[in-house]
């Protein structure tokens, strides 16, 4: 799956779907394979669950973080580093997060016009069917209507990030599946794969034997683990 990804790929949804876990596991997934690859966190509204939690995660596994310049200090402001627009100009492969919503797209809004001329970007919709305002087609499709408009980009595929944080079972996976592929019309989107945490894969192809899936690590905890 990573190998038919864009070099560019920006990760939107609403708050707590679990999209920065994904982006943290696409961006160490892309590593991996040996290409050089920098993480940007356009989180600007949400001081929790953010990427640059895990500089020294990154650091270490050799991917470039891009933060919000005061970025988990206590003058935490809504302030970009000018290093994203030299990237999007770059070779290296490039995984935006992106803030929850419409309110936290509006950052991605301002790199809009160079991300629709830049060569490979694709903007990823996560979906938690078990989070309020994502429970159902409709609902999912007003939040990216929404999220569209303020990033002044369209989405390119849906991702079904379904969990229960620690409740999560194969079962909490494989029961959206259908949901998954109603959404994704809803929205006019192919879905790209489902998120299954690696412990839970096998459980869950077992049930989905047929449908794209991606393992990811659990790196984000709770604010208070």
């Amino acid at each position: 799956m990573q190998n038919t990804m864009r070099r560019i790929t920006a990760v939107t949804g609403h708050y707590g779907c679990g999209k920065t876990n994904l982006a943290v596991n696409l961006a160490l997934g892309r590593r991996a394979q040996g290409r050089r690859v920098a993480l940007a966190d356009l989180d600007l509204v949400n001081p929790y669950f953010r990427c640059a939690d895990f500089a020294p995660l990154l650091q270490a596994r050799g991917v470039e973080l891009v933060a919000p310049v005061y970025a988990n200090t206590n003058l935490d402001i809504p302030a970009l580093t000018g290093r994203l627009d030299g990237l999007l100009d770059g070779d290296c492969d490039l995984i935006l997060d992106v803030g929850g919503d419409d309110a936290g797209a509006t950052a991605l809004g301002r790199y809009s016009a160079a991300l629709r001329a830049a060569e490979g970007f694709e903007l990823l919709y996560a979906v938690n069917f078990y989070r309020p305002l994502t429970r159902t087609p409709a609902q999912c499709a007003a939040l990216l209507a929404g999220i569209e408009r303020a990033a002044r980009l369209r989405a390119t595929g849906l991702v079904n990030c379904s969990h229960l944080m620690d409740g999560t079972t194969p079962g909490t996976v494989a029961g959206t599946a259908a949901l998954a592929q109603e959404t994704a019309a809803a929205c006019g989107l192919p879905l790209r794969f489902t998120a299954v945490c690696r412990p839970l894969l096998d459980g869950v192809r077992a049930l989905l034997p047929d449908a794209p899936l991606y393992p990811v690590d659990l790196y984000v905890k709770k604010p208070w683990e």
